[in-house]
């Protein structure tokens, strides 16, 4: 029996993470119950977690339904309840933690429309249809999501070993540094504000070792390769749900592909790591990185030649029986980030910059059977959609940002200065070639540009002591137009429950596909198009 076997049985089956922050949320996992063990003190434990339920409801009519006469504006997109147990545990000197959480939706109305149309694409297409299954398969979910102990060797070192998550870099919008893990955007792919909700915990032996001599802390952590394949990089709602990019919604992908995690360039069995410097200097704070691990987003490999059209199968790994698969290949990253005070400005300055070898990217633009590209083996594909070969290209991504409190109590009201911020990211795919016809993301054939500039803001207003707490966050592509903004409210009635409802409000400028397999302009903000929501979110802590 493999190792990774035994591992995968122990549980069942890009976010503005500091908005909610900003904005007063408090922490989720409040405390609960709390005791000792027959009244040992080296024996403790505590309980907490929360009780949690969504609804949203479309601002927008979407394209996918329109041509089949179906109304999307006003429809319930999310009804979702999700139960989060959180268990600590200290014996003796060990820390041990478990963190199990479940999640269930109803089919809304929405969603059985998405589903009806999902199984009648499958037929105009002649592909396997998704077998009967709910599209609630989509986003319902029960999960062990942490389980470790740490243990401390010496006054410096602790080492931590299970199920956990680890969080290297500054940024808390487009990750630049933080890509040990997997995020799960199926069931909402922007704005949950807790990214340790949305981080797909991994298998880790982790170790910190402090060294004060150096004002540093050293940590390094080693993944054996024990995790399942749904725990490695990110994963979408490519199954015809709400969050399939536009104009795939109702599309399911899955149906002629195939998430292959045994590819030889990028197996989950493989063993991957990183260490990283963290330390203060001259009034800054510091970091140095380096590690191994997946390309967070998939990248697709011919399985057959599409439609006979010339595909090359990534380092000669086919499946005949499938269009193709997705794949994470590995990837090496090195990065820095630094951050300090600045009088002048009254504001935290902070900086991230990743260089990433062999960043992946899909090639071949146009729309399918409409692309003209010659392969690296020479041969001619006229797949498009990206559907040709994988290129891989050096990136650089940089992160600039501000953090600074605005006095608007005299002109707002407010009952403090409010938390602000601003973000500049840039990415940029070094030595770019036009003629490499490399595209941003498979199942659109929009060329990548070389450089790709996104710019977000956001502040958060406190009312009656932080219990009414409105926000406001926006962002601009720079580069390709489009952009969001997120007007919302969290209100905290006690020290149990908390309310908060936002509209999530998306547009496109001009570059956004309409047509399924079209050779058209989306660009990121395209593949949010006609998407804008309302949201409640509601939970109950204990």
């Amino acid at each position: 029996m493999r190792r990774s076997k035994i591992f995968r049985q122990t549980g069942p089956g890009l976010a503005v993470a500091a908005v909610l922050a900003g904005m007063g949320m408090p922490v989720a996992n409040a405390a609960g119950l709390e005791g000792t063990w027959m009244g040992r003190d080296d024996f403790t434990w505590a309980l907490s977690g929360y009780v949690r339920a969504w609804a949203s409801m479309n601002l927008e009519d979407q394209p996918e339904l329109s041509r089949v006469g179906k109304d999307s504006f006003g429809k319930l997109s999310m009804l979702r309840g999700s139960l989060l147990l959180d268990l600590d545990v200290k014996t003796g000197p060990v820390k041990w933690k478990a963190i199990g959480r479940l999640d269930r939706e109803y089919k809304t109305n929405y969603l059985s429309d998405l589903e009806e149309l999902r199984d009648s694409v499958a037929n105009n297409f002649n592909v396997a249809s998704p077998g009967g299954k709910s599209i609630t398969e989509n986003y319902n979910n029960a999960d062990i999501r942490e389980f470790w102990a740490e243990v401390p060797i010496g006054e410096r070192v602790t080492v931590k070993f299970g199920k956990q998550q680890l969080v290297w870099g500054e940024s808390d919008f487009f990750q630049a540094m933080d890509l040990v893990h997997g995020y799960d955007f199926s069931w909402r792919l922007f704005f949950e504000g807790e990214n340790e909700e949305w981080r797909k915990p991994l298998i880790l032996l982790s170790t910190k070792i402090r060294i004060p001599e150096a004002n540093g802390l050293l940590a390094a952590y080693i993944r054996p390769g024990w995790d399942r394949c749904e725990d490695i990089g990110n994963t979408y709602d490519i199954n015809g749900g709400r969050w399939f990019f536009q104009p795939y919604r109702g599309f399911d992908l899955s149906s002629g592909t195939s998430k292959n995690c045994d590819h030889k360039d990028g197996d989950q069995d493989d063993v991957t790591g990183g260490i990283r410097w963290q330390g203060e200097a001259y009034g800054l704070n510091y970091s140095i990185a380096y590690l191994t691990t997946f390309a967070a987003d998939p990248v697709a490999s011919a399985g057959i030649a599409p439609g006979g059209l010339g595909g090359v199968a990534h380092q000669g790994v086919t499946n005949n029986e499938l269009l193709f698969q997705r794949i994470h290949p590995k990837i090496d990253v090195l990065g820095v980030t630094v951050s300090g005070y600045s009088e002048s400005l009254d504001a935290v300055l902070s900086a991230e910059m990743a260089f990433t070898k062999d960043q992946p990217f899909n090639a071949g633009v146009g729309g399918f059977n409409e692309g003209n590209y010659i392969t690296r083996g020479g041969g001619l594909c006229t797949a498009g959609l990206g559907l040709c070969e994988i290129v891989k290209k050096d990136t650089l991504r940089v992160m600039l940002r501000a953090d600074k409190d605005l006095n608007f109590q005299d002109l707002l009201g407010t009952s403090r200065p409010s938390f602000s911020s601003i973000q500049l990211f840039n990415t940029q795919i070094l030595n770019y070639d036009g003629d490499e016809q490399i595209v941003r993301l498979f199942a659109y054939g929009t060329p990548a540009n070389q450089h790709n500039t996104i710019l977000t803001m956001f502040t958060g207003l406190n009312y009656k002591n932080d219990t009414i707490n409105p926000g406001l966050a926006v962002g601009f592509d720079l580069t390709n137009g489009g952009g969001f903004a997120i007007p919302s409210v969290s209100v905290v009635f006690d020290d149990k429950w908390v309310a908060k409802a936002e509209a999530d409000i998306f547009w496109d400028g001009g570059k956004s596909n309409r047509l399924q397999f079209s050779g058209g302009e989306s660009q990121l903000f395209g593949y949010f198009s006609r998407a804008s929501q309302l949201v409640l979110r509601v939970t109950r802590q204990f």
